[in-house]
C-alpha cells in the first residue's frame, strides 16, 4: 500500500517535471530587458528565448518573431535549445518508463524482478533529464548575472532573469525528486523482496529437520 502511493507521487512530481520543461522549452522569457540608469522606456519589454524574441508594449500588443537562423542566437541560447530539447526527450522517455513499470500491480517472481529493474531504470531518467535542464538553465542565469554586472557592456543590452529560468529551477528540481523517488522505491523493495524469500528456505529446513526426527522416531518404535 505504502509502495503504491509513494510510485504514484513519484509520477505525478515526475509529471509536474516534464510539462514545466515542455513549457520552458517554448517560452519566451529566458531574458528579460532591465529598466536600469538611462533605459527607462517602461512601456515596452524585450523577451528573448531559445525559439522567439517578442516585444510588448504596454500591456497591450505583444509582437513576436521566430529567429531567423541559430546563428542569430548567443553561444549559451544555442548550446540550451538542443539541452533543453534533449531533456524534453529524457523527461517524456522517463515518465512513460514509470508508467509502464507501474502498469502491474500484481505479479510473479520473475515479473517482479523486472517492473524493479523498469521503475530503476526510470528513476535514473528522470534524475537525468533533471540535470540535463539544470545545465541550460543555471548557464544562462549565469550569463544574464555576470552580464549586468559588466561594465563594459551596454546598458540597452543587458538583462534580467525571466520567468522561463524560475520554472526552469521547478521543473528540475521536480524531475530530480521524482527521480530519486523511484530510486528509493527500488531499493526498499529489493531489500523487501531478499528478505522475503530468504525466511520461507529457513522455515523449510527447520521443517524438513522435525519430519525426518518424526520419521526416525516412528521407525525405531516400530522395531521395538
Amino acid at each position: 500500500m505504502v509502495g503504491g502511493a509513494l510510485q504514484i507521487a513519484g509520477l505525478l512530481v515526475g509529471g509536474i517535471g516534464m510539462i514545466g520543461t515542455f513549457a520552458v522549452t517554448g517560452m519566451p522569457q529566458w531574458r528579460v530587458s532591465a529598466f536600469i540608469e538611462n533605459n527607462i522606456i517602461v512601456f515596452e519589454t524585450i523577451w528573448e528565448g531559445l525559439w522567439m524574441h517578442c516585444i510588448r508594449q504596454a500591456n497591450i500588443r505583444m509582437q513576436c518573431k521566430v529567429y531567423d537562423s541559430v546563428l542569430a542566437l548567443s553561444l549559451d541560447l544555442q548550446a540550451s535549445r538542443g539541452l533543453m530539447c534533449a531533456g524534453s526527450v529524457l523527461s517524456f522517455l522517463a515518465f512513460m518508463v514509470a508508467v509502464i513499470g507501474m502498469k502491474c500491480t500484481r505479479c510473479t517472481q520473475s515479473s517482479w524482478q523486472a517492473k524493479g529493474y523498469i521503475i530503476l531504470m526510470a528513476g535514473i531518467l528522470f534524475i537525468l533529464s533533471g540535470v540535463v535542464e539544470l545545465i541550460p538553465v543555471c548557464w544562462v542565469a549565469n550569463t544574464i548575472i555576470s552580464d549586468f554586472y559588466n561594465p563594459v557592456v551596454n546598458v540597452a543590452q543587458k538583462r534580467e532573469l525571466g520567468e522561463a529560468l524560475y520554472l526552469g529551477w521547478v521543473a528540475a528540481f521536480c524531475l530530480i525528486a521524482a527521480g530519486a523517488i523511484f530510486c528509493c522505491f527500488c531499493c526498499c523493495c529489493e531489500k523487501t523482496r531478499s528478505y522475503g524469500y530468504s525466511a520461507p528456505t529457513h522455515y523449510s529446513t527447520h521443517s524438513q529437520h522435525l519430519h525426518s526426527k518424526t520419521e526416525s522416531s516412528y521407525s525405531r518404535s516400530q522395531y521395538v
